[in-house]
């Protein structure tokens, strides 16, 4: 059997609730600033979580035969989106407007303290997710990562399990000794087709979702004394 080493973290719906009232929210407010009679309810946007990236969602729409705008280079026109749409979402971040899902900090800090390594993995733009973190958690959990993996660091986005093939190389540590975090189904498997254990904490978006590849599945990581997800409960996974 392999060795717990490292623990890995996704970013959205893990660390904090950020889709349906931040990066949506963030979204909506770009289309609104260029003019364009573009609107993603939750709904909507639920079913474009299930494409991976903001740029990639953003081609839902730039390429479509519908779209209400000429633009002569849709990709540098996607690009021009996404920044602005991730200075937006930056601004609710530093506003307060998102906070930190129960048990995170604690379990960071317990994995450190455990001795194991720890990551970050996750498809949004590295500038925002590190901003996330920072203000969210503060600096002495930020601090606790030793490699923080975000955006376009890898050509294929979750579910292919790319970025945590690469996060395992940069912790110095094989695959199938990482446990990773995840609340989607993309992230789920892409963790498990990196042969790395799963624990799924519900998100909005996925709380009926049945997950049943994951090797532990809660609603929240939760805190003590009430139900909550220790180190010693990923450690059992590997046994």
């Amino acid at each position: 059997m392999a060795t717990f080493k490292a623990l890995i973290f996704d970013v959205d719906g893990v660390v904090a609730e950020t889709e349906a009232d931040g990066h949506r929210v963030a979204f909506n407010r770009v289309f609104e600033e260029e003019g364009l009679p573009i609107r993603w309810d939750k709904e909507r946007y639920g079913e474009l979580l299930k494409i991976a990236g903001g740029k990639e969602r953003l081609r839902t729409e730039v390429y479509s035969p519908d779209f209400p705008k000429q633009v002569e280079d849709k990709e540098e026109y996607i690009k021009k989106l996404h920044k602005r749409k991730t200075d937006i979402y930056m601004e609710m971040i530093a506003s307060g407007v998102l906070k930190p899902r129960e048990g995170v900090a604690r379990l960071i800090r317990e994995a450190h303290d455990a001795g194991l390594k720890l990551a970050v993995a996750s498809t949004s733009n590295e500038r925002g997710v590190r901003f996330l973190l920072q203000n969210l958690l503060g600096d002495e959990i930020y601090n606790l990562f030793d490699v923080i993996l975000a955006g376009d660091v890898v050509k294929n986005k979750k579910p292919d399990p790319e970025i945590y093939f690469l996060a395992a190389e940069k912790l110095g540590v094989k695959p199938e000794e990482c446990a990773v975090i995840e609340d989607t189904m993309n992230g789920l498997r892409a963790a498990k087709g990196a042969g790395m254990k799963c624990i799924v904490t519900r998100s909005e978006y996925t709380k009926n979702e049945p997950f049943e590849e994951a090797d532990l599945v809660v609603d929240s990581l939760g805190e003590p004394p009430g139900p909550h997800v220790s180190i010693e409960d990923i450690k059992a996974l590997f046994q």
